[in-house]
């Protein structure tokens, strides 16, 4: 079992993730922390295999405590997940050691994705291990592991084409959002009824977050926005 570490400021997207790792076999959530001195203290106190770690923490930046738990001889793994975007922050991270960056907002589909390339890497290295001079395949593994676990694409239920489903991945992402069934159907042509079954297929597998509005009739309104799920809240 790979014990996960869950750092960031906002507790409830720390919640959220931290159901999200519960979700994928293989991994367990052995602690949470929203400053950099808590990261390290649940570091000091319980063994960890992976840190999933925000950049904006309040008393550090996450880069800077990734170069801290490298001069202090953690050897806890790093994953970045975080909002940060700018090129300094990206390099900083790469060069002090995380091994991957996801950027929020973010699906459970795209971290699950990350975790499963972890995992690979992981039994890549311990393959490796039992040898005393890993071959070039076994190395070419160990770099390529974080790529992501090799899958097939999830197909769309039968009916449904890809060509419709790819009209509304446009529709949700140029311009503004979230967008209503209603709203989703008048820009890509389609009928309501449609863009509505569609809609809670690529809600259901994780592409599209579902927010509710309500109004004054009480009844409240669907609104659906394209890979920005409540894990992407800073």
């Amino acid at each position: 079992m790979i014990r996960v570490l869950v750092v960031d400021d906002d507790f409830h997207v720390a919640e959220i993730n931290t159901a999200y790792v519960a979700r994928v076999p293989g991994f367990t959530v052995v602690g949470t922390a929203h400053t950099a001195a808590q990261a390290l203290g649940c570091l000091e106190r319980t063994e960890v295999d992976l840190v999933l770690l925000d950049h904006y923490l309040p008393d550090e930046t996450g880069v800077r405590l990734v170069r801290r738990l490298r001069l202090g001889g953690h050897d806890a793994d790093v994953i970045m997940v975080t909002a940060a975007r700018d090129l300094a922050t990206v390099r900083g991270a790469q060069r002090f050691g995380a091994l991957q960056y996801l950027v929020k907002p973010f699906t459970f589909a795209g971290l699950r994705e990350r975790l499963e390339g972890y995992a690979a890497l992981r039994r890549a290295v311990e393959e490796g291990a039992a040898r005393p001079e890993p071959g070039q395949e076994q190395i070419d593994r160990i770099f390529t592991g974080l790529r992501g676990a090799e899958r097939p694409r999830p197909s769309l239920p039968k009916g449904h084409s890809t060509a419709t489903a790819a009209l509304i991945r446009t529709a949700l992402t140029r311009g503004p959002a979230p967008l209503s069934a209603h709203e989703v159907a008048a820009r890509t042509g389609i009928g309501r009824s449609t863009a509505q079954r569609y809609l809670k297929h690529l809600e259901h597998s994780g592409h599209v977050s579902l927010t509710l509005r309500y109004g004054d009739t009480g009844r409240p309104e669907h609104l659906y926005t394209w890979g920005a799920g409540e894990a992407g809240r800073r």
